[in-house]
């Protein structure tokens, strides 16, 4: 629990020194382009959820892409689509910049893709009263790309961006990356090695709360093979134990012996077992056949694995192969491993960005923002990033259910999250 102890102790370190202050001359100018143009803002997020952009949409995507590109060529970004290679079947990135040597250099990350593929029947924007909508995608994380832009907006309206370098990256497939990662983020890495600060804007964590640091995320294959027989010699010299047993060994003890650092965890998400087991990665299906009297030889998992540091990360993965490597009798079993996301460290920097956010949302009279706990996030595209500058996470929109037929987007939030991001950003670049 160090950790959390950590970024409690320091979060209230930098904020109980800090007092609310007036706003500038100039800051009230942003917030009043900000409220006038928060209908349109709403409106904005309702056409770009209404255009489905599943990660395996790839055309999709890019429809969602080519709408918030244009609204960047409106504010003056030059934008680019960057496709990827069709071998790879996923959607391409869009990257908006302004060029300028002003104050701190900015890169603002989104995602244009879902979870809700071309099949889901959760599709539409849909009001459920006068401030939340059903909104597939739109909390997670749309709503967030929204805040980007219209607080840019607010900036350029105001005249506000003429000397400031910020590059805007929204990636096509942060819910489940392309492969390989050197590819799929390579445009998002030098963005960062030109960059001296990355904002996230994933689905906010609570209205007084930033993300300072985040888990990262690897995926495990686990294959065991067994001895086909009839079952009647099961456990026997010449049969052994079978692949199911075998396999409900190794995660029993994944269970047992790998459980218990903190922010460290493990989840089996699929488990197949049987004589015959068919397994389709690229859409997460598979089938088995199978019959009672057959002792099993064949059996798999796959699964993910959450971890704070790329050394708790490695300690984990050495006691999995340990664990694989302890066979029943007359079963063999391999595990492998694949990185998605690394981990974003909580960092002194990091701290500082929540502290210049956190008198930003005071001096809007929004209330203090804490550092959120990094063992309730997920992962996510900033964590890339997070080795070449500093960063700061779940600055997008409110809501709930993200990821189910009941995600929710509060759309009564969007104004004051734009306005904290707009101020937040002007106080960055002026720097």
């Amino acid at each position: 629990m160090w950790l959390k102890h950590l970024i409690t102790s320091i979060a209230l370190i930098v904020t109980c020194s800090i007092t609310a202050q007036k706003l500038s001359r100039t800051e009230k100018k942003i917030v009043s382009s900000i409220e006038k143009n928060n209908s349109e803002a709403i409106q904005f997020l309702e056409k770009v959820v209404n255009i489905n952009s599943g990660t395996l949409n790839a055309e999709g995507v890019k429809e969602v892409g080519m709408v918030f590109k244009d609204a960047f060529d409106a504010i003056d970004f030059q934008t680019q689509w960057i496709e990827m290679p069709n071998d790879m079947d996923r959607g391409g990135h869009l990257f908006a910049e302004t060029s300028g040597k002003k104050g701190k250099k900015l890169l603002l990350v989104g995602h244009l893709d879902t979870v809700f593929e071309e099949d889901s029947p959760f599709q539409t924007f849909e009001m459920v009263n006068d401030s939340i909508a059903h909104a597939p995608g739109g909390n997670d994380m749309k709503g967030g790309d929204v805040i980007v832009l219209y607080a840019l907006k607010a900036l350029q309206e105001n005249g506000l961006l003429k000397d400031a370098q910020i590059i805007v990256a929204f990636t096509g497939d942060e819910e489940s990356t392309g492969k390989p990662l050197s590819v799929s983020r390579k445009d998002l890495v030098e963005a960062a090695k030109r960059s001296d600060i990355a904002l996230g804007f994933e689905t906010s964590t609570g209205f007084n709360y930033a993300t300072v640091a985040r888990r990262g995320a690897s995926g495990w294959a686990l294959e065991v093979e067994g001895k086909r027989a009839h079952s009647s010699g099961i456990f026997n010299e010449d049969v052994g134990a079978g692949a199911i047993f075998e396999i409900s060994r190794i995660l029993h003890q994944f269970y047992t012996d790998v459980k218990g650092e903190d922010l460290l965890t493990f989840n089996p998400g699929t488990l197949l077992g049987g004589t015959f087991v068919n397994f389709d990665a690229s859409t997460s299906k598979g089938d088995v056949f199978g019959k009672t009297n057959v002792v099993a030889q064949k059996a798999m998992v796959r699964g993910g694995l959450r971890f704070i540091s790329e050394e708790q990360k490695e300690r984990a993965r050495n006691k999995m192969r340990e664990i694989v490597e302890q066979n029943l009798p007359h079963t063999s079993a391999t595990i492998n491993f694949t990185d998605s996301y690394p981990a974003m460290k909580p960092t002194e920097g990091n701290m500082q960005l929540l502290n210049t956010l956190n008198q930003v949302s005071l001096d809007l009279k929004q209330g203090e923002v804490l550092a959120y706990d990094p063992g309730r996030r997920g992962a996510a595209d900033v964590s890339f990033v997070a080795e070449y500058v500093d960063c700061l996470d779940g600055l997008g929109t409110m809501g709930t259910g993200a990821h189910t037929p009941e995600e929710t987007v509060n759309l009564n939030t969007i104004e004051a999250l734009t306005k904290r991001t707009a101020i937040l950003i002007y106080r960055l670049i002026n720097q």
